[in-house]
């Protein structure tokens, strides 16, 4: 069963290399994805590491959060999906 950890307070540089030489260790990894500026390109700070086993999943958890990286201490925890949004009616702007 696959599991997903989200990795927080990361350096704006990070990249998906990075991460993965970091979590390939505790076992197999599926997709992983740092999250960038849709403008710049740039790193967000925080990203998302699939593993192809839940156990691996929860030792990377227990071991890396609170972990330095690169100067900075990360926030590793379990990823949870987005909550859904209420549709906003149109123009949220108001106007005529």
């Amino acid at each position: 069963m696959m599991a997903t950890g989200k990795v927080e307070r990361s350096q704006n540089n990070i990249t998906q290399t990075r991460l993965q030489e970091i979590f390939s260790p505790f076992g197999a990894l599926g997709e992983v994805t740092v999250i960038s500026d849709k403008f710049s390109g740039r790193s967000k700070g925080f990203g998302f590491v699939e593993f192809e086993d839940a156990e691996a999943a929860k030792s990377a958890i227990e071991k890396m959060n609170g972990a330095d990286l690169d100067g900075r201490n990360i926030i590793v925890n379990e990823a949870r999906p987005k909550e859904d949004r209420p549709a906003t009616g149109g123009r949220s702007f108001g106007g005529r």
